[in-house]
C-alpha cells in the first residue's frame, strides 16, 4: 500500500456522510505496497481501511470488492467491503474510485515459521474452495498476456545477461502453454506475500488483505506465488521444511491433481517472472506520491534463476 493521492480531511469528512459508520476522528496514510493510495480511517463507530484506486479501471473494481465480500461471508479472514447508504461498495473521492473495508487485526510476519506456512497453506486452500461458488470471472491482471507484453516493453532497458534470462524464460513458458488448460482454475488472490497477511496475537491469521491483483487463473499459480515468498530464504532458495508444511496443509483440503504435479516447477518460475517484471516496471516508471514503496526487482530475478537451475520440492501425492 502507498499514498499517491491525498484527500483533504474536509473532503473525506463529506464523503463519509454517505456512510453509516459515524464521524471521522482521524486518518493516516499507509506506507507499503505499490499500486493504490491507502489510509487507516478511524470514526466514532470503528476502524476501517480506505483505498483510492489509482490505475485500475473502474469497471474492473466490482470483481475485487464482491470477491472480498464473498470470501468474508464464507468465514475467511478477509476485509469486508462497507456499503454506503445507497448500498454501493464503490464511490468517488478526490477524483478517484474509492472504497472502504473493515480493518482487520494483526501484523505481518517478516520471518515466517513452519507453523506460519502451514496456516497459510490451509487458508489458501480454503480461499480456493470458497472461490468455486463465486460467479464473476475476470482474468488475472498479471497473467501470461501481461507478462509477455510487459517483457517486450522492458527488454531494451535490461543488461545483456538479464535480457538473455528473460528471453529464455519467455520461450520456455510459451512452449508449455498447452499444459495450462488441464489445470484447475478459479478465483486467486494473486499477491499472497508476507506483507498481505496479518497475524493475530494467538498465532492465527487475523487478515488476508490487498485483493486488487486477484483474478480467474490456475489455482496452482497462487500456490507458487505463496511458496516463492513464504518459503524463500534470504538468497531466494526454498526452505524445504516451510515449503513442505505449506504444501501439505493445502493438499489436505484441496488435493493436487496429476496435471498440477507435472507443471509445478514451471509454475514456480512463472510466479517468479511475474514479480520480477512488475518490480522492473515500477522501478523504470516511478510514480509520484506522498508515500511510495518501490521494491527491488533483482530479488525476483535471482529467485527465477534459482528456480530454473535448482530442483524444487515436489507437490504431495497421497
Amino acid at each position: 500500500m502507498s499514498v499517491f493521492t491525498l484527500p483533504s480531511e474536509e473532503a473525506l469528512t463529506r464523503w463519509l456522510e454517505h456512510y453509516s459508520i459515524g464521524r471521522l476522528l482521524k486518518f493516516e496514510g499507509i506506507a507499503g505496497g505499490v499500486q493504490n493510495s491507502n489510509f487507516f480511517v478511524t470514526t466514532t463507530l470503528g476502524r476501517y481501511v480506505l483505498t483510492l484506486f489509482e490505475d485500475i479501471a473502474r469497471a474492473e473494481l466490482p470483481y475485487y470488492l464482491h470477491l472480498m465480500s464473498h470470501l468474508a461471508r464464507h468465514g475467511l479472514p478477509v476485509p469486508a467491503p462497507i456499503a454506503n447508504r445507497d448500498n454501493e461498495y464503490l464511490g468517488t473521492l478526490a477524483g478517484k474510485p474509492a472504497a472502504l473495508v473493515s480493518r482487520l487485526p494483526g501484523s505481518s510476519a517478516a520471518h515466517p515459521s513452519v507453523e506460519h506456512c502451514a496456516r497459510i497453506g490451509a487458508m489458501l486452500a480454503g480461499l480456493h474452495l470458497a472461490g468455486r461458488s463465486y460467479g464473476r470471472r475476470q482474468p488475472n491482471p498479471r497473467g501470461a498476456h501481461w507478462r509477455a507484453r510487459t517483457a517486450a516493453l522492458l527488454r531494451p532497458s535490461l543488461s545483456d545477461d538479464d535480457a538473455a534470462l528473460l528471453d529464455a524464460e519467455l520461450r520456455f513458458q510459451e512452449s508449455a502453454d498447452a499444459d495450462f488448460s488441464r489445470l484447475p482454475f478459479g478465483a486467486i488472490h494473486g499477491d499472497l506475500f508476507r506483507d498481505n497477511v496479518l497475524w493475530a496475537e494467538d498465532g492465527f491469521i487475523g487478515g488476508v488483505i490487498d485483493f486488487y491483483f486477484a483474478g480467474f487463473d490456475a489455482l496452482l499459480f497462487d500456490v507458487a506465488v505463496a511458496v516463492n515468498d513464504w518459503c524463500g530464504q534470504i538468497d531466494g532458495a526454498l526452505d524445504l521444511a516451510r515449503a513442505d508444511a505449506l504444501l501439505a496443509a493445502y493438499h489436505a483440503s484441496r488435493p493436487f491433481s496429476d496435471a498440477e504435479r507435472g507443471i509445478w516447477p514451471l509454475m514456480l518460475r512463472a510466479a517468479a517472472l511475474r514479480f520480477w517484471l512488475s518490480r522492473l516496471a515500477a522501478r523504470n516508471q516511478p510514480r509520484k506520491g506522498e508515500l511510495v514503496l518501490v521494491k527491488d526487482p533483482d530479488e525476483f530475478r535471482d529467485v527465477l534463476r534459482l528456480r530454473v537451475h535448482n530442483a524444487v520440492p515436489p507437490l504431495p501425492s497421497a
